[in-house]
């Protein structure tokens, strides 16, 4: 009888180390072998683990158990900065270029800028967590794999940036013609025109920028969940405001001569013949296939949300001088931060499950607000981190807008305040959404990764275009 015992007890640690040393094998091949190496050693003479070692979710609990809360805030800081620095950029040049004929006269344009700068939380920020979750996974280890994930979803982005460029130049037409009961056709080409063409050369060059960052950071060993997404963003709203800028201009002034009505069409036909080739190479790709058919209603929804947020610029950029200045601003940075924790959150359930379970110790149903920050919940600790950086973040951007505009324009102390407690408040929604809306779609089912930071974004966009809004008139 003493025999079987042994016998049974021997059999039952041997499976468990054979468990253990699969999950060591599989956490070495993600680049994180040195936080499992001593899970053998917690075998107590029972053959029983400590359960906490086999929860794949305390393993990682948003990478936060191993990756401590300065570390995070170290490599999430100068990409946060600078990504604020390109937004400042942008809405310097947004100030400039809401004075140039074409904009005056064709005032939808103004409408398609929050859509347009949106495409980076649409396209290339869920390009970057899609790529993060990658990485961290352990399947971008193979050169050959590496360049069916890059090309495969650089395919799809443009396949999106196309589609998604032409609904919101048709959505910025309807929201300009309720009001006024009337449409201008050449208005309507020049729209639709700008509009695709840059959508697509800006995903191009974005997505491009995105993937080697995200090779860079893996061969750096640095977690591309953290600055991916704010990287993607430092000249995702300057490159785009400036495309949208000079095709807009220049199509106008070929507009205006009879003889170049063709011109337009010539470039929408060059753009779209293009589209199958795309097509056809996002559905040969198993990392992507699924996302071409299914990846839709996050990116259209989060273009209509985006949408109402340039309605909103587009009524107060002429009521309040300098919004157009920081409109790009508190609409990033809140977008750069919830995607960073968007991208965590949907990691950390990648490694404990799969789509539709989602683990005992992590969020279940809709979490307390303050829970999602300042509570034990999953990704809290990064939460806080987060939301730090914005003041600190914000107000070195302030100093930066009132530098470049220190000729015509001045903040005021009442403005500073406001426009804080607008910022802290759009970031602090956005993180308790982000923490409720990641685990609702992956508990039916959805990957976060291609669902959750295109809503999340669009709504920070909202959010910004609003509490913006409301910080420039509380204030004068």
């Amino acid at each position: 009888m003493v025999q079987c015992v042994l016998l049974q007890s021997s059999t039952k640690s041997s499976a468990i180390m054979q468990e253990v040393r699969s999950r060591k094998t599989t956490t070495i091949r993600r680049g994180f072998a040195a936080e499992t190496s001593a899970a053998e050693e917690e075998v107590n003479g029972r053959g029983i683990v400590d359960e906490k070692v086999l929860r794949g979710s305390d393993l990682v609990d948003g990478g936060e158990a191993m990756e401590p809360w300065w570390q995070m805030a170290l490599q999430v800081f100068f990409p946060y900065i600078v990504a604020g620095l390109g937004m400042v950029g942008a809405g310097a040049v947004l100030n400039i270029v809401k004075q140039w004929k074409v904009f005056v006269d064709v005032s939808e344009i103004v409408i398609l800028v929050p859509a347009l700068l949106g495409l980076k939380g649409n396209l290339e920020m869920t390009l970057a967590s899609r790529l993060s979750t990658q990485v961290n996974l352990g399947n971008l280890d193979v050169s050959s794999e590496q360049l069916s994930i890059a090309g495969g979803n650089l395919a799809l982005t443009q396949v999106q940036a196309v589609v998604v460029g032409f609904l919101s130049s048709l959505f910025a037409i309807l929201l300009s013609w309720i009001p006024r009961r009337k449409s201008d056709f050449r208005h309507g080409i020049l729209l639709i025109t700008s509009s695709i063409l840059t959508a697509s050369l800006a995903s191009l060059i974005l997505g491009s920028l995105v993937i080697g960052v995200v090779m860079i950071s893996r061969r750096c060993r640095v977690n591309p969940d953290n600055i991916a997404t704010p990287i993607a963003g430092s000249l995702g709203d300057l490159t785009t405001i400036l495309i949208l800028a000079a095709i807009s201009s220049a199509l106008s002034n070929n507009l205006e001569s009879s003889d170049q009505l063709l011109l337009p069409p010539l470039l929408l036909f060059l753009v779209l013949v293009v589209v199958p080739i795309w097509c056809y190479v996002a559905h040969n790709n198993k990392y992507t296939r699924d996302v071409l058919y299914s990846g839709w209603m996050p990116v259209i929804g989060a273009m209509v949300i985006s949408s109402f947020g340039g309605l909103i610029l587009d009524h107060t950029i002429s009521s309040f001088e300098g919004i157009a200045m920081f409109q790009p601003v508190i609409n990033g940075i809140g977008g750069n931060l919830v995607a960073i924790q968007a991208s965590r959150l949907s990691t950390a359930l990648h490694r404990a499950s799969t789509p539709g379970t989602i683990p005992t110790d992590f969020v279940h149903g809709c979490p307390q607000p303050c829970s999602s920050i300042f509570g034990s919940t999953t990704g809290a600790r990064s939460g806080r981190v987060l939301l730090a950086l914005v003041v600190p973040g914000q107000l070195i951007f302030t100093v930066a807008i009132c530098w470049l505009h220190r000729d015509e324009w001045t903040a005021s102390f009442c403005f500073v305040v406001a426009y804080l407690v607008a910022a802290l408040t759009q970031v602090a929604l956005l993180l308790h959404l982000a923490n409720w809306m990641v685990h609702w779609l992956w508990g039916r089912g959805s990957d976060p990764d291609n669902s959750a930071i295109p809503y999340l974004t669009a709504i920070g966009d909202l959010l910004g275009a609003i509490l913006l809004a409301f910080a420039f008139y509380v204030s004068t």
